[in-house]
Order: structure tokens, then C-alpha cells, then sequence
């Protein structure tokens, strides 16, 4: 069982000590995420930009460099192709086309006629206007709003303003260095990516009311302790738990990432990065954020029990 254990019992890391490392560092990767957006932006996907989507089974391994040659003669304008999961399974972007319903058809059409035989099986043909794009993009926005306002809502209510604030700063970072990963490596940013981010909100501030929790109920027991003291022993007491927490899931994500196949790649991807960066964010931001807003404390505490909270 000791080997199970990642984390010593009775740790004492000097997290607040740290927390301008932190802060600096957390800093950093906002202004660079942000700087990643503004310049090089999202590679969207067709659900936000609108255009038709073709999926094709192939009779044997896929020679994109041959199907681009001939659906570059098409004059479709842009039209991307990438390996689908397996060598036989090919993926085809196609931009929106002018003309209605009637262009997209036609599009179609011709993408199957210059692929002729090579197709084995369509396994699937979609089609997203520009106006239901402009329309998702617009209802995705509003989900991660309302979603970090119900979470900003949630945490205030169960503890106090204070615990809201530090929990809504750690979320936000945590979906903006999300965004910020996405626009660095140019993987399809679609509703699917969407639906991840929301996870990580929800991740995030699951592991953010555990340490919470601990932290208030330290505040009512030991009233004469020092805050920053205080904090680090409730950040110290739920350690091993955030840590096997993260870590049993980050197995689960990785063998989704590694047999799901490419349709939840980028799914997976976020949520990979959403735990490593949830679990940060919740011990080195949003803990030690209350250091400086200092929430009142409640309930009553001897000398006898923080002089024994000292000796621990």
C-alpha cells in the first residue's frame, strides 16, 4: 500500500511562501494565452465556421497526397483532408460554398465524383450554414459565462464572498490557459472543445471546495492562528487527496486519448490539460488569494488546541 501512496503523510510545503512564484508564473501564461488568441486565434472548427464536412472509409490506406490533387482541380476554395484514426479512414473539410443549399449540394457532388472509386464507404455528410455557426459561437460564449457565474454564485453562498472571488480567478485562468493551448498548437477547436471547457470549470472548482472546506473549517477551529499558516495546513491536509485525485483521472483521460481515436482527441486533450492546470490553480491561486482578502472566522478555539496545531 505504501507504494499507492504519492504523497507523505504530514507533508509541510511551504505553499504561500511561494505564492508570488506562482502569481508571476500564472501571469505569464494569462498574458501569453491571451497573446496566442489576439494574434494567431482558434483553428474552428466547421460547427463555428460554417462549411460541409465529408468522412470517407477508403479501400485500403488512404494516399492523402493523391486525393488532395484531385480535389485541389474542384475549385471548392479551401478543402483540407487528414487521417481519421485509422490509416482507411480520411476526413474532408470543405469551405462553405456560394449559392444556398443548392452550392453545397453541388459541392458534394463533385468532391464524390473526383473521388470516384477510391471511396469505399461515406460514413458521414454534414453541412453548417454560416448564420447557425455565428449562432453556436455566440451560445458557447454565453455557456462559459453563465457557467462561471453560477460557480462565482455557488461558491459565495456556501462560504463567503471572498471564497467566490478566489475560486471565479482560479476558474478563469484555467479556461483562458485552455484557450491559449488550443490557439498554440492549432488543434480543431470545435463544440466538443466547448463541452471540455465546461468540464475543467467543473473540475476545477471540485477540487477548489475541497481545499475550501478544509480552510473554513481550520478558520472556526484555530481563530488565533496566523492565515498564512492556516492556509498552508489546509492546503498540506488535502494534498494527498487532490493529488490521487488528479492523478486517477489523468490515467483515465490518457487511455482516452490514446484508444479513443480521433474524433475525441482534442476532448481529450483539454481535459488533459484542465486537470494538471485545475489542480494547480486551485492550490497555488486560489488558497492562497485569501491571504489577501482575508475572510472573517467564526466559531471558537482554545490555546490549548493551536499550540497542539503548531506542534503538528
Amino acid at each position: 500500500m505504501k507504494l499507492l501512496k504519492l504523497v507523505p503523510a504530514n507533508t509541510a510545503f511551504d505553499f504561500v511562501g511561494k505564492r508570488l512564484l506562482a502569481f508571476v508564473m500564472s501571469g505569464f501564461l494569462i498574458l501569453a494565452s491571451l497573446g496566442l488568441f489576439f494574434t494567431q486565434g482558434l483553428n474552428l472548427g466547421i460547427d463555428f465556421l460554417g462549411g460541409i464536412l465529408i468522412e470517407i472509409k477508403t479501400d485500403g490506406p488512404a494516399d492523402l497526397g493523391a486525393l488532395r490533387t484531385k480535389l485541389g482541380n474542384l475549385n471548392l476554395g479551401d478543402v483540407t483532408l487528414q487521417e481519421f484514426g485509422a490509416p482507411n479512414d480520411v476526413l474532408i473539410r470543405v469551405q462553405k460554398q456560394d449559392g444556398g443549399d443548392s452550392g453545397q449540394q453541388a459541392a458534394i457532388d463533385a468532391v464524390k465524383n473526383a473521388l470516384g472509386d477510391v471511396v469505399v464507404e461515406y460514413r458521414r455528410t454534414e453541412f453548417v450554414g454560416p448564420t447557425v455557426g455565428a449562432e453556436l459561437r455566440e451560445a458557447a460564449t454565453w455557456a462559459v459565462l453563465m457557467a462561471i457565474g453560477a460557480i462565482l454564485m455557488y461558491v459565495w453562498f456556501r462560504f463567503e464572498w471572498q471564497f467566490g472571488v478566489g475560486a471565479v480567478i482560479a476558474l478563469v485562468h484555467d479556461v483562458i490557459t485552455t484557450i491559449g493551448l488550443f490557439s498554440l498548437i492549432q488543434l480543431e477547436f470545435n463544440l466538443a472543445t466547448v463541452a471540455a471547457v465546461l468540464t475543467i470549470a467543473g473540475y476545477s472548482i471540485n477540487d477548489t471546495v475541497v481545499v475550501y472546506d478544509r480552510v473554513r473549517e481550520n478558520m472556526r477551529r484555530y481563530k488565533k492562528m496566523p492565515m498564512a499558516e492556516l492556509l498552508n495546513n489546509s492546503l498540506n491536509q488535502t494534498l494527498s487527496r487532490t493529488t490521487m485525485t488528479s492523478v486517477t483521472t489523468l490515467l483515465a483521460l490518457v487511455a482516452l486519448y490514446i484508444f479513443g481515436g480521433e474524433v475525441i482527441r482534442g476532448f481529450s486533450i483539454a481535459l488533459i490539460w484542465g486537470v494538471i492546470i485545475g489542480t494547480y490553480s486551485s492550490i497555488w491561486l486560489a488558497v492562497p488569494f485569501l491571504l489577501y482578502v482575508r475572510p472573517r472566522r467564526g466559531g471558537e478555539e482554545s490555546e490549548g488546541e493551536y499550540s497542539k496545531a503548531k506542534a503538528l
